[in-house]
């Protein structure tokens, strides 16, 4: 007995050593690429982006124009009057973003957010720039001038409030950057060249800074998500929240006319191990199950804890067949051995939204599920799809 437990444990070492690193590889992906990541965390991180746009755009489009009497008893004139109207269109602009994006779950809508909210600014600053260049102009109203030199630093410096990817905080900060070498190359300067040289490296090295914030805060966003959603014993996803991603594939695939497959695994005779070696090893071998269905999932697949030892298999963009293939994969490589030295197996059924006609998530469950039983009651250990069920 002694032996078999520091057996298992020298396993589960290993395990969770290799759990580990592929963590970390996965982790350092998802935080510097935007694709890739699971759709739970996709919609959570849509709906803060468009949140905070929506935040950020309102404010500026109330202290925007609350500037207009500084330039107004400043600037000399028609150069003043110039200044309110672009800070009037621009605070017109900025209500427009604040206004014209409501509560998300797309990335792409909140992507679209974030940007139209950066290109107010942007524009903005090509244009008063080289306005006010164009006046001579001393003393204070030097001083403030050079206030409309550094607004770039400003809204790079904005992305750090988004959770943000390293690849998405290069493309937002890129235009903002390339104003500034437009202003530069166009002879508009409002500070001498070598000021404004010294200012685009540091615009450089805040855009770095503030992408690296926005990093962090999408890196405590997958964590909370992942604690809040995944199983404590398997780390795979709870039932609660795989209802929910079903739903959105679901719908997913119906908008774009794909294929969805489900497998429905039950663990076979299960109940024998927490009976006959207690819960303990009950639990190792749902990990090591576990551990195996995750061999065979693709990146895009889901896998939800569905019960006790019943497991779903989501496998997006897949047909019956492919899933049929997947499975049977599964099957090759085993569950893992149970305590007994026995290998794990499963009774599986398989379904698929078209092939099915299915007109819900919820219908396209229960149709893996009634297929599972056939599976359980035709002798276990086997696979059950479409169009089997006469042969059991």
């Amino acid at each position: 007995m002694g032996l078999k437990r520091v057996n298992a444990a020298a396993y589960f070492d290993g395990a969770l050593s290799r759990f580990s690193r592929e963590m970390s590889r996965a982790i350092l992906h998802d935080l510097v690429v935007p694709t890739g990541h699971s759709p739970l965390v996709q919609r959570r991180r849509a709906g803060l982006i468009v949140s905070r746009v929506r935040w950020v755009a309102a404010v500026f489009a109330i202290l925007t124009p609350l500037w207009i009497g500084v330039d107004l008893s400043i600037f000399p004139e028609p150069l003043a009057w110039w200044l309110a109207g672009l800070r009037v269109m621009a605070s017109v602009a900025f209500a427009s973003v604040a206004l014209a994006f409501r509560n998300t779950e797309s990335m792409k809508v909140a992507s679209l957010a974030l940007a139209s909210l950066l290109a107010v600014p942007t524009v903005f600053f090509l244009i008063s720039d080289p306005l006010v260049s164009g006046y001579p102009i001393d003393g204070l109203a030097q001083a403030l001038a050079a206030g409309y030199a550094f607004l770039p630093f400003v809204m790079v410096a904005g992305l750090s409030v988004f959770p943000i990817t390293a690849t998405e905080g290069a493309a937002y900060s890129a235009p903002l950057i390339l104003a500034t070498i437009a202003i530069i190359a166009g002879d508009f300067e409002l500070l001498p060249f070598r000021t404004y040289l010294g200012a685009l490296w540091l615009l450089g090295l805040i855009s770095v800074v503030a992408t690296l914030a926005g990093m962090s805060q999408l890196h405590f966003m997958i964590q909370l998500v992942n604690q809040a959603s995944h199983d404590a014993l398997t780390k795979v996803y709870t039932r609660r929240v795989g209802e929910e991603l079903l739903d959105v594939q679901f719908s997913s695939a119906m908008r774009g006319g794909t294929p969805l497959a489900l497998a429905f695994v039950d663990l076979d005779n299960f109940k024998s191990v927490n009976d006959r070696y207690g819960h303990e090893e009950g639990d190792n071998t749902l990990r090591k199950a576990t551990e195996q269905l995750r061999k065979v999932l693709r990146r895009g697949d889901i896998l939800i804890r569905w019960g006790g030892e019943e497991f779903l298999v989501v496998m997006p963009g897949t047909d019956a067949k492919g899933a049929r293939v997947a499975i049977e994969r599964l099957r090759a490589e085993g569950l893992g051995p149970r305590p007994d030295g026995v290998q794990q197996t499963a009774s599986i059924g398989i379904a698929e939204r078209m092939a099915d006609s299915t007109a819900d998530w919820g219908d396209l469950v229960e149709k893996a599920d009634q297929r599972m039983y056939v599976a359980k009651k035709s002798g276990k250990d086997r696979v059950v799809t479409i169009g089997d069920e006469t042969f059991f």
